[in-house]
């Protein structure tokens, strides 16, 4: 099904190069283009599929788990039926507990990440897997994936997300191709 929300997105891409930066809730239209059947689990797949490739500096163990990642996610293609749900989940759960030290703050719990790109990598799995499954899920995910600090904006939108966000344009231009039949 057609839509006009990667077209609101180029927008938000006109705005960083016209203002130099855009609000994060820009990005809540990904919510209604995430509402049809399956788009969710693909755009999680996707999205794992993007932060297991921007592997960096880590530890061996991290290292991995991004090897792994990225083995699992490699061949992801477009519209195509996702990797084994049963390697899908024992990823997701290794990395979970990877990432599951937790510190008492003054009014929460709050859960140390040392390494960004694999929570990316586990939440976009828990998209693929329904563990979420609602679109606002998503829409934290591609925020998450796509702010940028700045010290002029804070967390914004910025000139890297700019990259972030074509790329979001051109996986949902090709998932609507594949739902339409054209590609």
């Amino acid at each position: 099904m057609r839509t006009s929300v990667p077209e609101k997105i180029i927008k938000i891409i006109n705005e960083i190069d016209a203002k130099g930066n855009a609000k994060l809730t820009r990005l809540t239209v990904l919510k209604k283009w995430l509402e049809p059947p399956g788009r969710l689990p693909a755009f999680g797949l996707w999205m794992a599929a993007c932060a297991a490739s921007r592997k960096r500096e880590a530890t061996e163990t991290a290292g991995k788990l991004f090897d792994e990642a990225h083995a699992l996610l490699a061949a992801y293609e477009i519209g195509a039926p996702g990797p084994s749900r049963f390697a899908a989940e024992d990823l997701y759960k290794r990395l979970q507990r990877f990432q599951s030290e937790y510190q008492n703050r003054n009014w929460a719990t709050v859960r140390i990440i040392r390494h960004w790109d694999l929570l990316l990598v586990e939440e976009g799995l828990a998209l693929y897997l329904r563990h979420h499954a609602s679109p606002s899920h998503g829409y934290k995910l591609a925020a998450d994936y796509c702010q940028h600090h700045d010290l002029h904006y804070g967390n914004s939108l910025s000139g890297p997300s700019r990259l972030k966000l074509e790329e979001m344009v051109r996986f949902m231009f090709a998932l609507e191709a594949v739902e339409n039949g054209v590609a």
